[in-house]
């Protein structure tokens, strides 16, 4: 049976770890607001980028852009090399939003490990788990680390470059992103989608060029150069909502995984403090019997 000195240690314990978990809440609960806002201010951004790209590109067949950007990152090939884009977490104690992103890459690398796999990962948890899978022909072109709850534009554009990069060179047929999106303050979805080659998502014949209106338009530059102008912003735009989809949903997961962790500090400690008392008295009433007995054996 512990003593009542094992007892007051645990629940000295306890309460420093409820006030860990505590205060792990309330920053995140504070950050979360600014992280909402960041998303409803770049969604509306992506969704027209994709919208003026696709209607550009509408304007050309693939021989108009043959030897360009434009080409190379819409055209569909069989180079048997994929890459995989994972973004997770620097830091854990936050439920199951970093275990659900491993698992759904394990998912899509037993998929396609009959070829050579281009890993970028973004966030330290991704990091530290890929370099331990083996027996998979993997190789880790470009990490991202540190940069939540902080995740910026240029960050995005680092992962642009290094993105188009890998695809123009040609050595990799597609390129798959996994994050979690955002959806409410207790919900994540994990999002695994190809983001190039892009005429999987982009198609020719946009809703206003099939609705008659005029494009009669004179562009400067030059529509070919506008269009290897934009690709690269569309991309970053791409990825830098998913960076801030999966910053809020971290966020909101760690606001999650702490009240409930402090909720069950505080009920362990209340179960805690209940078997002290119960210690306590069962002590006093030993000593109590005892001095009773001894009496009784002196008359």
């Amino acid at each position: 049976m512990a003593s009542l000195r094992d007892i007051r240690k645990h629940i000295s314990a306890v309460k420093s770890i409820r006030q860990i978990t505590y205060a792990m809440k309330m920053v995140a609960a504070a950050r979360i607001k600014r992280a909402q806002n960041a998303i409803l201010a770049s969604r509306p951004f992506a969704v027209d980028m994709g919208r003026i790209v696709s209607d550009l590109y509408g304007e050309f067949s693939d021989d108009d852009i043959s030897g360009t950007l434009a080409h190379s990152l819409f055209s569909e090939r069989q180079a048997g090399e994929k890459c995989l884009i994972l973004i997770t977490a620097d830091k854990g104690l936050c439920g199951s939003f970093n275990s659900n992103l491993l698992k759904a890459a394990v998912a899509w690398i037993r998929a396609n490990k009959s070829g050579r796999i281009h890993v970028i990962t973004v966030g330290r948890k991704g990091k530290d788990f890929l370099r331990r899978i083996k027996n998979v022909d993997m190789t880790v072109d470009y990490e991202l680390t540190g940069i939540f709850p902080k995740a910026h534009y240029v960050h995005a554009k680092l992962l642009g470059d290094s993105v188009i990069k890998i695809f123009a060179s040609g050595s990799v047929d597609s390129v798959t992103l996994i994050y979690n999106e955002f959806k409410s303050m207790v919900s994540q979805k994990i999002v695994t989608e190809r983001i190039l080659p892009l005429k999987e998502y982009i198609t020719r014949g946009s809703v206003s060029k099939q609705q008659g209106v005029n494009r009669d338009f004179i562009f400067e530059p030059r529509k070919k150069e506008l269009l290897d102008a934009l690709l690269p912003r569309h991309i970053n735009a791409q990825l830098y909502r998913a960076l801030l989809e999966s910053q809020a949903a971290e966020l909101a997961a760690r606001m999650t995984a702490m009240e409930a962790a402090s909720k069950n500090a505080s009920e362990l400690i209340d179960g805690l403090t209940l078997k002290m008392n119960k210690t306590r008295q069962s002590m006093i009433t030993t000593e109590l019997n005892e001095i009773v007995g001894g009496s009784e054996a002196l008359q």
